[in-house]
């Protein structure tokens, strides 16, 4: 009864365990075939962009969309970081009696790593969710199978603008948002906190570089390539009725603002390093 019994618990160990591997290589699979597709996906809309076959009033369509539209949320979001940035700063560094080294400390970040990035992931909030969605209802409603009817590849007429816009427009948001996170940093710590501004100025002037702004735009062009991707393939991918074109929406949120979060983690080493080598 006892070798019975163990045999039988043996037994349901051994089917859990294939069970869990059956998910787990579902669940693998799955996400390597969404890569998969995803990458197709980038190199056919980069060799749709590189032989110009896409609409220019589209593009500028969507810069204004992407960009001007979007500079509301970007201006607030970079004024108030570069505030409450600089108010902790200064709250640190008035212990050791380093008050003027506030700015140069918020000019290093904006430049280089709060301003590209919460820029991004402002902008995957408000844009991605409104490319998969947009994309998403024409596909439920068969209107990208239409384009196809009428010899109109869906990448060259929905992907390619977005994607151009998308990498031209968040470059120019990021400089905007650096500038006005400073702007405002500089404010809080002058007129609020009585920061020397003469001393303040000339330490952000000593110890901000080119290459944090060099770096910050760089990261802005990989961001604005990954907020329009995700977003088209989340709404060509998208399920059916209204339940899948919110779930497209969510998940293009999602799945931007966490790859933007780890792509950072990367690129700040690559690019750290190559100005090093290049000297910049």
């Amino acid at each position: 009864m006892r070798l019975n019994s163990r045999a039988g618990k043996t037994q349901a160990c051994l089917l859990n365990l294939e069970a869990m591997n059956f998910l787990a290589g579902t669940w693998l699979g799955e996400w390597l075939a969404g890569l998969g597709r995803i990458t197709l996906l980038a190199r056919e809309a980069i060799a749709s962009a590189l032989t110009f076959k896409f609409s220019r009033r589209d593009v500028l369509y969507q810069i204004y969309f992407i960009g001007i539209k979007s500079q509301s949320v970007v201006l607030v979001t970079g004024a108030f970081t570069g505030m409450v940035l600089a108010a902790q700063t200064y709250f640190q560094f008035h212990k050791v009696k380093m008050d003027t080294a506030t700015l140069a400390v918020v000019s290093v970040s904006m430049c280089s790593e709060l301003g590209p990035v919460l820029t991004a992931l402002m902008v995957a909030g408000r844009v991605g969710a409104a490319i998969a969605a947009e994309i998403g209802t024409m596909r439920v409603t068969e209107q990208i199978d239409a384009l196809r009817t009428l010899a109109t590849h869906p990448v060259d007429y929905l992907v390619v603008p977005r994607l151009i816009a998308s990498n031209i427009a968040l470059p120019l948001l990021t400089i905007e948002s650096m500038c006005v996170g400073i702007a405002a940093s500089y404010f809080v710590g002058v007129y609020l906190l009585g920061i020397e501004p003469t001393y303040a100025w000339w330490n952000m002037l000593k110890y901000s570089h080119d290459s944090d702004v060099l770096i910050g735009l760089v990261k802005s062009v990989f961001y604005g390539g990954i907020i329009a991707l995700i977003g088209c393939y989340k709404g060509l991918s998208c399920g059916v009725g209204a339940q899948g074109v919110g779930r497209a929406t969510t998940e293009a949120v999602v799945y931007s603002s966490i790859t933007i979060l780890i792509c950072n983690f990367f690129l700040t080493m690559v690019l750290e390093q190559l100005c090093v080598i290049l000297g910049i």
